[in-house]
């Protein structure tokens, strides 16, 4: 991309300290981004910027987010990049701009409660399923959760924030010992520890803060769930837009197991016996009903709900809802007293709403029945058909909103990604998007600022054309010996992304097999940071695994010199949510296929893809051992989505290039 006269911009003078700051090189595509970036803010208008890995869109956003006028939120959906930018990033950036006048360098890390060590949990208690508060935990849990109590101690004499990030090793079951979620908080007023809470500390230092960083799910909630967790702000910049849409989609999907309402009722029933009746037995009679509806239902999605199931949720909201009234009005006693009744209260709340959204049964909405495993109930899940329109109606029309990612632009331009954002559908002009004449269409653009990355001299794509095409019996012998031969001509250094985890151990099996000589490691073997370290130290290993590595592995150099994509990664034909929404989309004329299943394979095989090359110094291939991306008509849409690199089907030609690669590493 041809460099951009901003050398006389405020936001390129800041951008250029920073950079020099930081011990950076500064990078054309970076300065064009940033200078976009501030007319965006400063103009009210929406803004794509598909930045390839290695521009630096952090400092690209970050500046012009730091002199814009007004408060700016920025939105990541990992937590490795949120700690990029407040444990390197933000700080750097704060020194190199302390001298500019006018310029507001506070800022804040701001998450959901649940994210925060809660002192009124660890010190009065913690309610077990009769209501009754126990001061230490029973059983094999007993010695992490003192743990993370002392933790919490020190973080609090140390003014720390005790976020869950921070805290010592730890499961999902042991955090929730020492935490609540914003349905059982007693509220900084009634806690008798509200003064020193780390949630409410957080949200303060938020109210005084001109930048705040926090993650997707809070902003959907905060802006499309109608529940104020963020204070007031000008714009937003939601980094890694590409997985914007599933995490709106996960915090707006809610759950119901027969399991969940019976624990609400038992916890209630301590609160509720003086009523009249038994509102609590009568909520727990609900959940065996529903249990029975779930037993006569197949697994998958309910397009029409059952009589039975739709009686069965009726009656479990209706259960819910008297048992909600029940509830004694606060009378000021004993903080322990208002805890235990306040955590019991939210756990019925949720169990109402949950089945009263169920029990609607709208059109908004998916609905379907998980299958029973092992020690997990059957559970129903409600997600909606779309969030493009939220988005739209809640965020995009009162916010300005700047998404940027290294995969916005799908088949070549970006109106796939667009649409399921909320922009209304626009014409392609040049490099550039520009709205059409519809006055109701909103005001946004589209850049591409490149990639200092040259992928044609770096990277080769090939696709197996003369493999049999996947079937759904999972890898065959072709497919195997075609991933043998692969990784012994590089002699290790592999990454392979499958499409199942049954896949992935069926193709370590065979290598390991075959190419004993190898450390082969799949995904379960052990917690993926520790997959990732033996990766690199050992450049004689092959890491074959799923989703997680798809997207949340960063291995530069020869660690990583081959990415083995074993098929096009649509959607399962029997996914609840993903069919229901190419199923809508062709009922409104549309084609399914290409606005959702297309869409859905060409991000995680551009993500996937991005895997190989880091840095300006890496080399490599990417093997996709799925021919239907050479012979299908959407083969075209799928490989305009992945970088730039040099294309070729010959097998032997691959073989040759990686055994160079393998002989210079």
């Amino acid at each position: 991309m041809p460099a951009t006269d901003t050398a006389t911009t405020p936001t390129a003078e800041v951008l250029a300290q920073a950079v020099e700051a930081l011990g950076g090189q500064q990078r054309d595509g970076q300065v064009h981004m940033a200078d976009e970036v501030a007319e965006a803010m400063s103009e009210g208008r929406h803004l794509l910027v598909q930045a390839g890995t290695g521009t630096g869109k952090s400092l690209g956003y970050l500046v012009p987010a730091m002199l814009h006028d007004k408060r700016v939120v920025v939105a990541t959906a990992t937590l490795a990049l949120q700690h990029q930018l407040v444990e390197r990033d933000l700080p750097r950036l704060v020194e190199a701009v302390k001298d500019v006048p006018g310029v507001d360098t506070s800022y804040a890390v701001l998450k959901g409660r649940s994210n925060y060590a809660c002192l009124h949990r660890i010190r009065a208690g913690v309610p077990d399923d009769q209501g009754t508060l126990v001061d230490v935990p029973t059983g094999s849990m007993a010695e992490k959760v003192l743990e993370l109590r002392a933790w919490a101690e020190e973080e609090t004499e140390q003014g720390a924030s005790g976020e869950r990030d921070n805290a010592p090793r730890h499961t999902d079951r042991e955090w929730r010992q020492v935490s609540v979620n914003h349905r059982e908080c007693l509220g900084a007023a009634k806690c008798p520890f509200g003064a020193e809470c780390f949630a409410e500390l957080a949200r303060e230092k938020a109210q005084r803060s001109h930048l705040i960083v926090t993650n997707h799910s809070l902003l959907a909630i905060d802006a499309i769930e109608d529940v104020p967790m963020i204070p007031d702000y000008d714009t937003v910049v939601i980094d890694e837009a590409h997985e914007l849409t599933a995490r709106v989609t996960q915090a707006a999907t809610d759950e119901l197991a027969a399991p969940d309402i019976e624990r609400a009722a038992r916890r209630a029933a301590r609160w509720t016996a003086d009523t009249d009746g038994d509102p609590a037995g009568d909520l727990e009679d609900a959940a065996g009903q529903l249990a029975e509806a779930f037993e006569a239902i197949a697994p998958g999605r309910i397009d029409a709900i059952p009589t039975h199931l739709s009686d069965a949720l009726v009656l479990v909201r209706d259960a819910a809802r008297a048992c909600l009234s029940a509830f004694p009005r606060e009378s000021g006693g004993e903080a322990e007293g208002d805890a235990g009744r306040t955590q019991a209260k939210g756990m019925v709340q949720e169990v109402f709403v949950n089945a009263e959204r169920m029990a609607a049964g709208s059109q908004a909405d998916v609905l379907w029945l998980g299958e029973a495993r092992d020690r997990f109930p059957a559970r129903l899940h409600v997600a909606p058909l779309q969030v493009w329109g939220p988005m739209r109606d809640k965020l995009l029309t009162d916010k300005t909103v700047v998404f940027t990612s290294a995969t916005l632009m799908l088949g070549g331009d970006f109106g796939a990604v667009a649409t399921t954002l909320g922009l209304k559908p626009t014409e392609r002009v040049g490099s550039l998007i520009a709205t059409t004449d519809d006055e109701t269409a909103l005001p946004w653009k589209g850049i591409d600022v490149g990639s200092p990355f040259d992928y044609g001299q770096q990277s080769i794509l090939y696709v197996a054309r003369h493999l049999p095409q996947p079937g759904r019996d999972g890898l065959g012998p072709a497919q195997l010996d075609e991933i043998c031969d692969l990784v012994d001509a590089l002699d290790g250094r592999t990454l392979g992304l499958f499409s199942s985890r049954r896949a992935a151990e069926t193709a370590a099996e065979a290598v390991r097999a075959r190419l004993p000589h190898l450390t082969t490691l799949a995904q379960g073997d052990a917690q993926l940071p520790e997959l990732a370290k033996q990766f690199v130290e050992d450049p004689h290993t092959c890491l074959f695994g799923t989703l997680s590595l798809w997207q949340g592995l960063d291995v530069p150099g020869d660690t990583c010199q081959l990415v083995i994509i074993d098929r096009i990664p649509f959607p399962r034909p029997d996914d609840p949510l993903m069919s229901a929404r190419a199923k809508a989309a062709d009922r409104a004329g549309g084609n399914g296929f290409m606005e959702v299943s297309a869409t859905h394979a060409a991000l995680l095989l551009a993500q996937g893809a991005g895997r190989l090359i880091r840095t300006t110094t890496d080399r490599g291939i990417v093997a996709v051992l799925d021919p239907r991306l050479e012979t299908a008509r959407y083969g075209r849409f799928l490989k305009a989505s992945l970088p730039p690199m040099w294309s070729t089907t010959d097998p032997a030609l691959v073989r040759s290039a990686l055994k160079r690669l393998g002989q210079a590493a």
